[in-house]
């Protein structure tokens, strides 16, 4: 037999198609497979692309699918989806998908999650859906997540997992470990043993490192520590946030009103709270709401057309100065040419001033203690660089219309609004979060209305007195 025939001729396999490009974007030739796995109804093709994908994947993968797709993506994959991945999707994408799956489906996927998964799933149905689908579910699951909707929405009690291991204050290490290796149904993942009393009351908790240094004899309230950063289930869950932060926890007890223990905060649901309200505060400073990129034209234009109606309102005010002075413009037509400069450099600059404070006052960095000394600090900024505009702008006009008064107008009017910019741009957020108005919602309309106002005001009326114009 010759070399040539005793080598191997089994075909090798078809090559894996990856998931995400260089870019760490969704491959399009991988989507594009999908889309034929199910455009083709074939269960075995879809499963070998998409069985084994993470759930923030498989979220990737819903949102770009067509609705029509989504459905039978999910109806294909059978039990190897995962239902975590809805809690990687908008919340347009997931309420669609769990429109177009049935009741028992959908609680049959619940089972399997994590209750904090779960309910993140369950809470932006109507409470009808809630019940349909909580009716499926056994009572102890029911149960649990009944009483996780029941908490205020962004609370404590909405993110927290309602799995964790608790031990009696008499038991010792030994027992410890013997009931973790025999138990079925302990977290998939935990970081400490909580001990409780006979009224279910938090004593402390137990890392599991010194659970493992440490020898059976020993009870476990001798390595026990005092939990102090346990959270009221009520608790907002920004406010939770800054506390890990501030503590760098890893995971946090959630305790009741009476201080029982009833859920678990872990460090993967806090980045996921501090990455929503970082996006929830950016989106209200664009005035753009809560729209998300998969929410269609009728959903996205009803919610920004409520704040452009109030720009408008602001618009016309800005109108109304640039009116009494009509004549004035009239008499020199430069200044019209100028005016809209004034606006913008002292729009800018209360934009920058109220991002900082809106960030400070998110933060709780500033405050009545200090707030004097940034008032200052701001107002001191907003003078230098108003100085070094005024001078920049006025020689520009200087040159532009050979007349070294429009420049000396133009530069002291600069001056006047970027100050007026500073003091606006800090003191508006703190009035409107004093009032308990979301100054990161309503705070631009008003920075820029007075920038607007308090520029063509200034620029317009030191025009008048400087040239002798008519009002």
């Amino acid at each position: 037999m010759s070399e040539a025939a005793e080598l191997d001729v089994t075909p090798s396999p078809e090559p894996v198609i990856p998931v995400r490009d260089e870019d760490e974007h969704l491959n399009p030739d991988f989507i594009a497979a999908v889309e034929a796995a199910i455009g083709g109804d074939d269960r075995v093709a879809l499963k070998e692309l998409a069985g084994d994908l993470h759930e923030a994947d498989t979220g990737d993968l819903l949102e770009t699918l067509n609705a029509d797709e989504r459905a039978a993506f999910i109806r294909l994959l059978g039990d190897e989806f995962d239902y975590t991945a809805l809690t990687e999707t908008d919340e347009a994408v997931r309420l669609q998908v769990l429109e177009d799956l049935p009741n028992e489906v959908i609680a049959e996927g619940l089972e399997d999650l994590d209750s904090d998964d779960a309910v993140y799933i369950l809470e932006d149905l109507d409470e009808d859906d809630q019940a349909a689908i909580l009716e499926e579910l056994p009572y102890a699951d029911r149960a649990q997540l009944k009483k996780a909707l029941d908490y205020p929405e962004e609370s404590a009690g909405r993110r927290m997992q309602s799995e964790f291991i608790a031990v009696a204050p008499f038991w010792t290490v030994g027992q410890t470990i013997d009931y973790m290796r025999e138990a079925r149904d302990l977290p998939d993942s935990f970081y400490e043993i909580y001990v409780l009393d006979p009224a279910f009351k938090l004593l402390g908790s137990v890392h599991l490192d010194k659970i493992l240094r440490t020898k059976r004899a020993e009870k476990v309230t001798s390595i026990m520590e005092e939990t102090r950063q346990a959270v009221l289930a009520t608790e907002d869950q920004e406010e939770v946030a800054r506390r890990f932060e501030r503590y760098n926890l890893v995971s946090s007890a959630v305790v009741d009103e009476n201080e029982r223990l009833v859920g678990v905060l872990t460090v993967d649901d806090i980045v996921d709270v501090i990455q929503e309200e970082a996006e929830e505060d950016l989106r209200a400073l664009a005035g753009v709401g809560d729209e998300e990129i998969s929410d269609t034209v009728v959903t996205i234009a009803r919610s920004r057309l409520a704040w452009l109606v109030v720009n408008l309102g602001t618009a016309i005010l800005a109108s109304v100065v640039i009116a009494l002075f009509e004549d004035t413009i009239e008499a020199m037509v430069a200044l019209a040419v100028l005016m809209p400069i004034v606006a913008s450099m002292g729009g800018n600059a209360g934009t920058q001033t109220m991002t900082v404070a809106v960030r400070g006052i998110a933060t709780q960095e500033l405050g009545a203690r200090n707030l004097l000394r940034v008032l200052n600090r701001e107002i001191l900024v907003s003078a230098v660089n108003g100085v070094a505009l005024a001078l920049l702008i006025g020689i520009t006009a200087w040159v532009w219309f050979a007349s070294p008064g429009l420049g000396v107008v133009i530069a002291g009017s600069i001056i006047i609004n970027m100050l007026f910019a500073g003091f606006s741009g800090l003191l508006i957020p703190i009035a409107l979060d004093r009032l308990n108005v979301d100054p990161a919602i309503a705070s631009s309309v008003f920075v820029t209305t007075v920038t607007d106002v308090v520029g063509f005001f200034a620029f317009l009326g030191i025009a008048a007195l400087w040239f002798g114009l008519p009002f």
